[in-house]
């Protein structure tokens, strides 16, 4: 469902902003030359290799180039709407 987003930073821009997908890639690098050996699907991490744990979605301000998760965003825009 669409949301109004404000800046938490500039506290003025509520229309231009950067959407950031974040798509993590596991992989397996050799130590020497820093080539990718292997790339792995997130089912098939062993025990030592964590799993992405951070937002799937940032958010960039299109003024002052702020970035943030996109709840930062939401939650002001939320903020200021039960202000007026």
């Amino acid at each position: 469902m669409a949301q109004p987003y404000l800046c938490p930073t500039c506290k003025s821009n509520r229309m231009r902003f950067t959407i950031i997908e974040q798509t993590p890639r596991y992989v397996r690098m050799n130590p020497q030359t820093g080539e990718v050996e292997a790339e792995l699907p997130p089912e098939e991490l062993d025990a030592f290799h964590q799993p992405y744990k951070g937002d799937a979605i940032l958010v960039q301000c299109g003024i002052c180039g702020t970035t943030e998760s996109e709840e930062r965003f939401v939650k002001m825009a939320r903020h200021m709407q039960h202000q007026r």
